[in-house]
C-alpha cells in the first residue's frame, strides 16, 4: 500500500524560496533561461559545458576564490538544496512530488530562488509505485546523478565529496522545513518530511554520508564542502573537521 493522502493544508511554497518552483506560462529563452540538462553536459574535452562554466566562474569571483574545484563544489551543494527542497516540501506538505525531468526544467543561473528554476506551466506529479520516499528520491536524483557526474569529471571533485554535499544539503532543507512546520501548528508535517529525509539517508549513494538525528534535526557529515578554503571561510555546522586545515579556526555552529 502507498501513502495516504493528505488533506488540504499548506502549499509547498510557503516555507522559504527554496521551496517553491515558478510556473508562469512563458518562453524561457526569451528570459536568458536554458534547460537544466544543458548543465551537465560535457565538451569533447571532458570539459564542463559552457552553462555550468559560467555558473562555476561566477560563484568563484563572488567568493574571490581562484580553485574552480571549489566553487564546483558549492554549486552542487546549492542546486542540490534547490531539488531536495522541491521534492521535500512537496511531499511532506501535499503528499505528492512534481516531476522535476532535465529536459523541462529551466535554470537561470543568475537569477535567486525561487526564480532560478521554472517549469511552465504545472508539472505532472508522479505515480503510485515506491511510495512518497522513492518518488522524492526520484525526483531529486534526475538532477544529482548527471549533476555530480559533470563535477567530478569536469573539476575533478571527489565523488564522496559531492554525495556528503547532496546529504548536508538535504539535511539544510529538512532544518527549514522542520522548523517552518513545527512553528506554523503542522508537527505532523514535519515528522513525515524527518521520515522522508532518513529514508533517503538510509540507502546509496547517501547511506555512508552522515548521520542525522531528531527532533530537532541535526546532521554530522563524514566529509568537507572544501569552503574552508574560500578567503575568509570558515567550517560548516556540519563538518566532519573540527578545525579548518586552513587558519585553524573552530567549526561553525548550526
Amino acid at each position: 500500500m502507498g501513502d495516504p493522502p493528505l488533506t488540504a493544508g499548506p502549499s509547498a511554497a510557503e516555507p522559504g524560496p527554496f521551496f517553491a518552483l515558478r510556473t508562469d506560462p512563458g518562453n524561457p529563452r526569451d528570459e536568458g533561461y536554458a534547460l537544466i540538462g544543458e548543465a551537465y553536459r560535457l565538451t569533447p574535452e571532458g570539459a564542463a559545458a559552457p552553462l555550468l562554466r559560467a555558473r562555476v566562474e561566477a560563484v568563484a569571483a563572488s567568493l574571490r576564490t581562484d580553485e574552480p574545484r571549489v566553487a564546483a563544489s558549492l554549486v552542487f551543494q546549492g542546486l542540490a538544496a534547490r531539488v531536495w527542497s522541491l521534492a521535500l516540501g512537496q511531499a511532506a506538505l501535499t503528499g505528492s512530488v512534481s516531476r522535476l525531468r532535465c529536459d523541462r526544467l529551466w535554470w537561470h543561473p543568475g537569477r535567486a530562488a525561487p526564480d532560478d528554476l521554472w517549469w511552465p506551466g504545472v508539472p505532472s506529479v508522479m505515480g503510485e509505485p515506491g511510495g512518497l520516499a522513492g518518488q522524492v528520491g526520484d525526483a531529486a536524483y534526475t538532477n544529482l546523478l548527471p549533476l555530480h557526474s559533470a563535477v567530478t569529471r569536469a573539476y575533478r571533485v571527489s565523488g564522496r565529496l559531492l554525495w556528503g554535499n547532496a546529504a548536508s544539503a538535504l539535511a539544510g532543507s529538512l532544518r527549514v522545513l522542520y522548523d517552518w512546520c513545527q512553528a506554523h501548528g503542522h508537527p505532523e508535517a514535519a515528522e513525515r518530511a524527518t521520515d522522508l529525509a532518513r529514508a533517503q539517508l538510509a540507502h546509496p549513494p547517501l547511506r555512508d554520508a552522515g548521520t542525522l538525528t531528531s527532533p530537532p534535526p541535526a546532521f554530522r557529515r563524514r566529509t568537507c564542502c572544501l569552503y574552508y578554503r574560500v578567503p575568509g571561510g570558515g567550517l560548516c555546522g556540519d563538518c566532519v573537521l573540527r578545525r579548518s586545515p586552513a587558519s585553524g579556526l573552530r567549526r561553525r555552529s548550526q
